[in-house]
């Protein structure tokens, strides 16, 4: 067959193109891949439910959990969000449902990430129903506009992205008691709760993320019924991380009911732990993997360590003898019923070896919004408890 002068021959043309698409390249005579898409706005994105692929800018106003609930707090879970084109947004007919997708659930999943709420978003994926509305799944890309923090967990880095704008400026640029003296002022003006609102609220501040009929009890890790809670064999109750009798206020509004360093506890386990001082070294737990006790302290399991002491870092700050009862920090494991706990020295060691986790800022921001008005610094800026102690 003849060719034509210039031009090659339809085989070798076939042949380059195979070649070029095989490498991710257009082919001859294809146009050019189009640049990044311009996002379009959650109205145009609810409208335009035909299977095609955008980018999709929008504010993240919560997480449905079913076609007509979006919650915006307590999140059980990591997989899905709720963009608007408001920030402020609470009528579900205006949001669009978001599928997160498993590679971006640690940075964009609520459960993790809850100070996402309010941050702008691009999003890009498939406009297809989801939760029997209108939706966006199969995401390829999350970012947040404008150069907005990742939120992400980062093992403990950027631990303070969920603290309100303005709330610890009176600490500025202080250290040792001048700095733990501001936060007592930042910190110590909160709504106190009765103890047994104590219940209901640990069923929202320590909910299991992935079921929300259950919650985590603190040193086993057990995910329990919310409904199993008492004083019987099994059950979990309300551990006070700060032993109450440490000072002597037991159960009384304020320091014996303060979200900050309550948690659910199994009953045994608790009962093990009693009023003990916090220290390395002792017997086996039964029933609490990697928890130690002796006759005057108790050892908690590595993945909670950190949360302990930041725990009583809070106490320490919180309860300056305003409320009365002045909580310290020290060095010692006889505390008894005076208003000190330690040992100060192994609790900074797990402060530093046990890094603020997605779980702790969680619970931080729901007691904050939800229940008590007042927020632990050292989750928010866990530098401080080297800078005081």
């Amino acid at each position: 067959m003849r060719q034509l002068r210039g031009r090659p021959a339809l085989s070798t043309v076939l042949a380059l193109s195979f070649s070029l698409l095989l490498a991710g390249v257009a082919p001859l005579g294809a146009a050019p891949p189009s640049s990044a898409a311009t996002p379009i706005g959650v109205a145009q994105a609810r409208a335009t439910q035909d299977g095609s692929t955008a980018t999709v800018r929008g504010y993240v106003v919560g997480q449905p959990i079913s076609s007509g609930t979006v919650v915006t707090s307590g999140f059980p879970t990591d997989y899905a969000l709720a963009l608007a084109d408001a920030p402020g947004e609470t009528d579900t007919e205006d949001m669009l449902y978001v599928q997160i997708p498993s590679g971006f659930r640690a940075d964009f999943g609520l459960a993790s990430n809850p100070g996402r709420m309010g941050q702008l978003l691009d999003v890009t994926g498939t406009l297809t129903t989801y939760f029997s509305r209108p939706g966006l799944k199969n995401g390829s890309a999350f970012a947040v506009v404008d150069g907005g923090d990742d939120g992400g967990d980062g093992g403990g880095s950027d631990p303070g992205g969920d603290e309100p704008a303005g709330y610890y400026d009176a600490a500025d640029g202080l250290t040792g008691n001048a700095l733990k003296s501001a936060l007592h002022g930042i910190i110590d003006d909160h709504a106190e709760l009765s103890y047994s609102t104590v219940w209901t609220a640990l069923r929202e501040t320590d909910e299991d993320p992935n079921d929300s009929s259950n919650v985590i009890e603190l040193y086993t890790g057990t995910s329990i019924s919310k409904d199993d809670n008492g004083g019987n064999v099994g059950d979990w109750n309300r551990e006070h991380t700060w032993a109450k009798s440490h000072g002597d206020f037991g159960t009384s509004a304020g320091p014996g009911t303060d979200l900050h360093h309550l948690r659910p506890s199994d009953v045994q386990v608790n009962s093990t732990r009693g009023n003990k001082d916090f220290d390395e070294g002792g017997s086996s737990v039964s029933g609490c993997g990697g928890c130690y006790t002796d006759a005057d302290s108790f050892e908690p399991p590595d993945r909670v360590k950190g949360d302990v002491a930041r725990m009583l870092f809070y106490m320490a700050v919180r309860y300056e003898g305003d409320d009365g009862v002045d909580l310290e920090l020290n060095d010692a494991v006889s505390s008894g019923s005076a208003p000190w706990h330690g040992r100060i020295s192994v609790l900074l060691d797990w402060h530093a070896s046990d890094p603020v986790s997605a779980t702790e800022r969680r619970r931080n921001e729901i007691i904050y919004t939800d229940w008590q008005g007042n927020r632990n610094p050292f989750i928010d800026h866990p530098e401080w408890a080297g800078q005081i102690w």
